[in-house]
């Protein structure tokens, strides 16, 4: 007697996430589409974030900081971050912290965003 075996469909990294690092990386997503309207690269390869973490029921706690304490976008940003990653399905409560410490550098910036910019 022959057994048919369904091949099961190809795992994906997100297939190996607990729900929590799932949640965290759909935050981080939502992070790559908000810039800072004077500089051409997200916010997150910009090196703003400097952290995200995700609790038990969903709440969000961002850590970020701005180009300078004088950034005109002080007031936007945050609040167009804690938006949109309020906006993701399943996110319960969401905390936007600014701070400046450390202070911004560029080193902080991805290797994609000094390509863009044009540091490298």
């Amino acid at each position: 007697m022959e057994e048919n075996h369904l091949s099961a469909a190809p795992q994906t990294p997100a297939d190996n996430m607990t729900p929590i690092e799932n949640l965290r990386e759909k935050v981080i997503e939502v992070l790559k589409t908000v810039y800072d309207p004077e500089i051409p690269v997200d916010i997150y390869e910009l090196g703003l974030i400097y952290e995200v973490s995700v609790y038990p029921v969903n709440n969000v706690f961002i850590l970020m900081t701005l180009t300078s304490p004088a950034c005109p976008s002080a007031e936007h940003i945050p609040v167009e971050v804690k938006e949109k990653v309020s906006a993701i399905p399943g996110v319960n409560q969401v905390t936007v912290e600014l701070t400046f410490n450390p202070p911004y550098s560029q080193e902080m910036m991805s290797e994609a965003a000094k390509l863009a910019l044009g540091f490298l």
